[in-house]
């Protein structure tokens, strides 16, 4: 619990109670306006950082957030999340001291997202820290800490989103009602929020568009007041997703008009507007649909936070000193560099990988995100100092290799669009091939593919940022089958922020080496290079499962868990969660449990992650699957490795955490111990333990 906190919150009320209603009514603006008479700058709470500051000029770009949680490290993405955050402080103190309070220029930053990553079609999807609930935990707590620091005032404000229940889809978004069972509520969909809440001390929480149970979320009596301010003591700030109040009254059909909606929204505990429905606060209270004291309340909230950040009451902070030279500093570009490496997910690789350059004279670079910038980005990114596409990092790094690039097709262009440009593409980049020792192939999604709300999306088939299924692209498939029939050596690298079928291009069995770097960041493609010369060694996990195919999916709009997610999914699958080769060797010498502590010995050259997951034998309540319950970083050694208590308990139908009984399975390796994981070859050794 941070210290003083009731200090700050005591200035906020007391600034709060010398205002009028009106200008205590003013200040729950997203764009809250100076007020001269108490001296209280504007202030615009608007701004981003999900996976570097956003929107605001130059920052460090690192990887998008998916490959953050690909890193399985919490410690890492702390350390990521500092440097966002005096990044942050730096960009804040230049623009302030020349008057610049505008939107994305504040200290409030609206992330993590920490949704859970349900379905493998939701375009916002590669925002999230992927599909399980304990991962998603875990790292939001890291992000969350680091962001905003452990001392007396925050380095930074984060805020968890969306609240709650909420993964798509993004075409029904405004309306839509997510209808889950006590069980899914609590077992996946509240835990991040929850120890975002309750372990990271999370200053903000922002509600999401849709309903959840039938309440609009940034309504939600049942979310924002029974489950946030009572349940879990959460006292910072909440706050709407954009216009999400709107739609109170223009989608969800819960109210008549704008001023009913900013009622309901202030009296269920939603304290700040992003949007402009709260300019209807007046008119509400004078129609008695709103007190003064709820006004009153909601600015104290929003109030402390800016006390808490050291912006209002003239005391300033150290953070005040930190200097503009650490935006995209030496130090920043390589720990960005590093986290590409890190994320970086190792699918396959028959020996090819690392490449050497003495067998390899001249290399083909080929496919449409090879010299993508876009790809490079994620959404929801600021202007990296540099970006180095994967093209640059390999001729930057191929030493005499002569490298020869061909963009080979568009990233989307259906194949009866362009046809003669389609065709001097293809043949162009079988050409290069062709002339080549090996080629490299660079395919992919980007954002204009898989995003937030657009009006164009999948390939143009108008599903707004959602995928219609997980192929890739007509072009790309057809690339990646007219280069396999040159024959030559091919390494695929994908970079996607999600599940895709790499079984349509029928001859993508053919490649000999897989290698994921989802949107890995400004240093991207200096990584790429690294992992591909073997310079660094591919050091993700898939922090979702990538299926064959969505056939076997319930559909997108079903919010129940069965079937869903590697917890619960029956199916065979592509690639499992928790999947990711590296080069070298690491091996078990033995395990053993003893109480919730596991002790694991290994031998090797290599590091790898270390994953345990546990199943309840006893309990009816207990997921389909093993399920996640730590991991670690780990080299050759003797390691030890507590459980958390919660590994021992289930969630019973009533959404209750109960114990789950006194007998567990576990399962330490590293990765699951399913079948497609064996087959894969992934190391494990199973335990039982008796409580």
């Amino acid at each position: 619990m941070r210290k003083n906190r009731d200090k700050f919150a005591a200035q906020a009320a007391e600034l709060v109670a010398k205002m009028t209603v009106e200008e205590a009514a003013e200040q729950l603006r997203y764009d809250a306006p100076e007020n001269a008479r108490l001296g209280i700058p504007e202030y615009n709470y608007w701004n981003e950082a999900l996976h570097g500051v956003a929107r605001a000029g130059t920052a460090t770009s690192f990887p998008q957030a998916i490959a953050l949680a690909a890193m399985f490290d919490a410690e890492l993405l702390r350390q990521i999340a500092v440097v966002i955050s005096v990044e942050g402080r730096a960009k804040y103190n230049s623009q302030s001291a020349h008057g610049d309070r505008g939107i994305y220029k504040g200290l409030t930053f609206w992330s993590p997202n920490i949704n859970i990553f349900r379905d493998p079609r939701w375009g916002r999807g590669h925002e999230t820290y992927g599909e399980d609930p304990f991962l998603t935990s875990t790292l939001g707590v890291a992000f969350i800490e680091g962001l905003q620091g452990d001392g007396e005032i925050l380095r930074a404000a984060a805020c968890a989103k969306h609240f709650a229940v909420h993964s798509g889809p993004e075409k029904i978004r405004h309306e839509f009602d997510a209808v889950v069972s006590e069980k899914d509520l609590w077992e996946t969909y509240l835990p991040a929020f929850e120890t975002a809440v309750t372990e990271a001390d999370v200053e903000a929480v922002m509600g999401a568009y849709n309903a959840t149970l039938g309440e609009p979320c940034c309504a939600s009596d049942l979310l924002l007041r029974q489950i946030l301010r009572e349940k879990w003591g959460f006292d910072g700030h909440v706050v709407s997703d954009c216009w999400a109040i709107r739609d109170f009254h223009e989608h969800h059909k819960v109210t008549a008009t704008a001023r009913e909606s900013a009622a309901l929204a202030l009296n269920a505990g939603c304290d700040l507007n992003c949007g402009n429905t709260y300019l209807e606060l007046m008119g509400a209270y004078n129609d008695g649909l709103v007190s003064e004291d709820a006004i009153r309340t909601a600015a104290t909230h929003v109030l402390t936070t800016r006390f808490k950040l050291g912006i209002l009451g003239g005391e300033g902070s150290e953070f005040d000193a930190i200097p503009f030279s650490e935006i995209g500093s030496k130090a920043h570009l390589a720990l960005c560099e590093k986290a590409a490496v890190e994320s970086a997910v190792l699918l396959k690789n028959d020996g090819i990988l690392p490449l050497d350059r003495a067998k390899y004279k001249s290399i083909a670079v080929i496919g449409p995100n090879a010299d993508s910038r876009v790809a490079l980005k994620g959404n929801y990114y600021g202007t990296a100092p540099r970006y180095v596409t994967v093209l640059d990092g390999i001729i930057a790094r191929a030493g005499n290799a002569e490298v020869r690039y061909a963009e080979g097709c568009k990233l989307a262009a259906p194949s009866s669009d362009f046809i003669t440009r389609r065709n001097d593409l293809l043949a162009e980049a079988v050409a290069t091939a062709e002339n080549c020792d090996v080629t490299v192939l660079v395919v992919g999604l980007d954002e204009t593919i898989e995003g937030e709300e657009m009006m164009m999306g999948s390939f143009g088939k108008g599903f707004e940022g959602d995928k219609a299924d997980l192929n890739l692209p007509e072009s790309q498939v057809e690339l990646i089958n007219a280069v396999i029939k040159t024959r030559k050596p091919v390494v695929l690298v994908l970079m996607a922020g999600s599940s895709v079928d790499l079984r349509v291009p029928q001859g993508a069995a053919n490649v000999g080496a897989i290698l994921n770097l989802w949107y890995p960041g400004g240093e991207g493609g200096t990584a790429a290079a690294k992992l591909l010369f073997g310079e660094a060694a591919p050091g993700g996990k898939l922090p979702v499962t990538f299926y064959n195919s969505t056939d076997d999916l319930p559909e997108f709009t079903d919010y129940a868990m069965a079937n869903r997610t590697y917890r619960y999914y029956t199916g065979d699958v592509l690639y499992p969660f928790g999947y990711g080769l590296t080069y070298g060797e690491l091996s078990f010498i033995g395990a053993a449990v003893e109480g919730k502590t596991v002790t694991v010995k290994t031998f090797g050259d290599a590091t790898d992650t270390l994953q345990i997951y546990i199943k309840a034998q006893n309990s009816p309540f207990a997921p389909t699957n093993p399920v996640l319950c730590a991991f670690k970083k780990i080299g050759a050694g003797t390691h030890t490795i507590e459980l958390p208590d919660s590994a021992f308990t289930v969630v019973n139908d009533a959404g209750e955490r109960v114990s789950g009984g006194d007998k567990f399975t576990i399962s330490v390796g590293f990765g699951q111990n399913d079948r497609r994981s064996l087959e894969l070859g992934v190391k494990t050794i199973q335990l039982e333990v008796t409580l």
